[in-house]
């Protein structure tokens, strides 16, 4: 422990100096705290701590993690909506939108026309009800929050008949039964977790509830012997106990496009079954920026629009410039040229050409890379178990998870699989403009691959 020395110390050293100079000193010395905390730690196990200079450059490393900002990376891992890596990687026009709304004053909440304040997200909810056929539209910071928003505006206080079966769980803990709680409604569990029926909706259904929920299981299906009432009749059961219907689609698919499983709810089919509000994510199958979107009918919206977590929850001015750009697209019947759709029904051929010639080029500098059939699959919380025929290389290294590792910390970083030993890159989910990027990026992992194997000979 005596060996350790102090921040002050380290601070203070010629390196500490300059990486203070370059990164900031604030920074610097929290994260010289953090990696002294881990050093004290491993020291109190027999570890003899490293030098003041290595201590310096493991601190500067992780301040410039942060001061760096968020980096580019090329995702060949094959899913498409990875969550880890951003999810909907949005349109070049939508990007521009969200850059001009960031680079000085907008129209974000007057009426150019009277001068009069208007809502934030007013051009959006005209293109959803425009392009989704719903009396009106909101639009927040996500998902969770629209849902939250709507059961703590319409049933606080009240009981909420779920079905067992869609108690779902989603990633960072997030429990519908703990968003329930927290909105002050009362959960009230109906069915089995594989079979829930209208007849036990109807059993829970009385005065002391405020409205119906369903949810999609988004993230995962439950197959064999099951059984769920219909959206169609749990709204007819909802309104003839006079309350509302409320569906949470998850996955934000807008219509019925070509290629799309069955069992996926979209807001316009779940509206023409008597949905009285749905909601759904912006950047999942949608295509655009993270937000939350409720649709349904106007008095229910407004009750919503009022209440005060809608302020706490709403959107930021580049979201909401993002999302009006993907939903023209929409509306202009374009939607197959949003990334996400143009991943979703790229043609395996098109993929195919991709990773023969990265195999190709590979092969020109290294030995070992193939081209292999694989599965992409959706990602971020949607069609799961559903996946769609690619192809990738794959590249045999004396060590897959250190390969890895130096492609997920180079410039630009590279996100891939390891499988059985070797390093898997899904074609499907890099376009031709990264391939120059991710052939050079695999070449200096390569480099490094060499570099071990030659000290290790040493």
């Amino acid at each position: 422990m005596r060996k350790i020395p102090s921040v002050d110390a380290l601070l203070r050293s010629d390196p500490g100096r300059r990486a203070s100079a370059a990164l900031g000193r604030p920074v610097l010395k929290r994260t010289l705290n953090l990696v002294l905390d881990g050093v004290r730690r491993d020291a109190a196990r027999g570890t003899e701590p490293p030098g003041p200079d290595e201590l310096v450059a493991r601190a500067a490393s992780l301040a410039s993690w942060a001061t760096s900002g968020l980096t580019r990376v090329i995702n060949a891992t094959g899913v498409i909506l990875h969550t880890g890596l951003g999810r909907a990687p949005i349109a070049e026009r939508a990007a521009r939108a969200a850059a001009r709304a960031a680079a000085g004053y907008g129209d974000l909440e007057v009426a150019r026309e009277t001068g009069s304040r208007s809502p934030r997200s007013a051009r959006a909810e005209l293109l959803l009800t425009s392009i989704t056929g719903a009396e009106a539209a909101l639009v927040v910071n996500n998902g969770a929050a629209a849902l939250l928003l709507c059961l703590a505006s319409l049933a606080r206080g009240k009981r909420v008949p779920v079905s067992r079966g869609e108690l779902i769980e989603i990633g960072g803990e997030f429990r519908i039964p703990d968003i329930l709680s927290a909105s002050g409604a009362k959960l009230v569990e109906v069915g089995t977790t594989n079979r829930t029926r209208l007849s036990d909706y109807r059993a829970a259904v009385d005065e002391r509830v405020a409205l119906v929920l369903k949810v999609h299981q988004s993230n995962y299906r439950l197959v064999g012997f099951t059984a769920a009432p219909s959206a169609k009749s749990l709204a007819g059961l909802a309104h003839a106990a006079g309350v509302p219907f409320v569906y949470d689609l998850g996955s934000g698919l807008l219509e019925r496009y070509p290629g799309v499983p069955a069992d996926e709810p979209a807001a316009v089919e779940a509206l023409g079954d008597g949905a009285d509000l749905v909601i759904f994510s912006g950047d999942k199958l949608l295509g655009g920026p993270q937000a939350g979107i409720v649709l349904g009918r106007a008095e229910l919206v407004a009750r919503l629009r009022r209440h005060p977590i809608a302020r706490a929850v709403r959107v930021d001015k580049m979201q909401v410039a993002a999302l009006e750009s993907v939903l023209s697209v929409y509306a202009t019947g374009r939607h197959a040229e949003l990334p996400v759709w143009r991943m979703l029904h790229e043609p395996a051929d098109e993929v195919h050409r991709r990773a023969s010639r990265l195999a190709r080029e590979l092969d020109g500098e290294l030995s070992g890379a193939f081209v292999v059939r694989t599965d992409s699959t959706v990602g971020g919380g949607s069609l799961p178990g559903h996946t769609i025929p690619s192809w990738a290389v794959r590249l045999r290294v004396p060590d897959a998870e250190a390969t890895a590792a130096r492609l997920r910390t180079g410039s630009p970083a590279v996100f891939c699989r390891v499988e059985d030993g070797a390093v898997v890159f899904d074609l499907r989910t890099v376009p031709e403009s990264d391939l120059p990027d991710l052939r050079r990026a695999i070449q200096y992992a390569r480099e490094g691959d060499d570099l071990a194997d030659d000290l290790a000979d040493e």
